[in-house]
């Protein structure tokens, strides 16, 4: 496994796919420049950030998915990360700044079924198939995050 870092980060104007930005400020909503669509599901203090693993995109890949990074709604996309270990109460600490707490594993919705073969979304829903959801975290503390940062996970 890499060392663990910051593959993408990734912001839009409402929904996804997200598009791919080399740099974001972090502040207690997510990501500066980011919006959602539905914030009844989306967004706020406790939804701040989403975040996915690449190990996990390239493995749904293999499996046929049409899924890349920012496809499926998060903003950060992580590389190297023991994504067994990225759950909620886990600290994330990304570049130098930024930490974050994750608080919860994400609803996948209909939004994102372009990304799976045959639409079939559920693919990444966490009761389904424990440790494939992406994770939402609040921020505990803001900052500058830039593509290829170091990332350290804290249990």
């Amino acid at each position: 496994m890499s060392q663990p870092h910051i593959f993408q980060i990734n912001i839009s104007n409402g929904g996804a796919p997200k598009l791919a930005v080399r740099e974001a400020e972090v502040n207690e909503l997510g990501l500066a420049g980011d919006k959602q669509r539905n914030l009844k599901h989306h967004g706020g203090p406790e939804r701040a950030v989403c975040l996915y693993s690449l190990e996990r995109i390239l493995a749904l890949q293999a499996e046929g998915h049409p899924i890349y990074p920012g496809a499926v709604g998060e903003n950060v996309t992580l590389a190297g990360v023991d994504w067994e270990r990225v759950k909620p109460g886990a600290k994330l600490h990304l570049g130098e700044e930024v930490v974050l707490e994750i608080t919860r594993y994400t609803e996948p919705c209909s939004t994102i079924r372009e990304s799976f073969r045959e639409e079939y979304f559920n693919r990444i829903h966490q009761e389904r198939f424990p440790g494939w959801s992406r994770v939402y975290a609040r921020v505990l503390q803001g900052g500058r995050i830039r593509v290829a940062d170091a990332v350290r996970v804290e249990d």
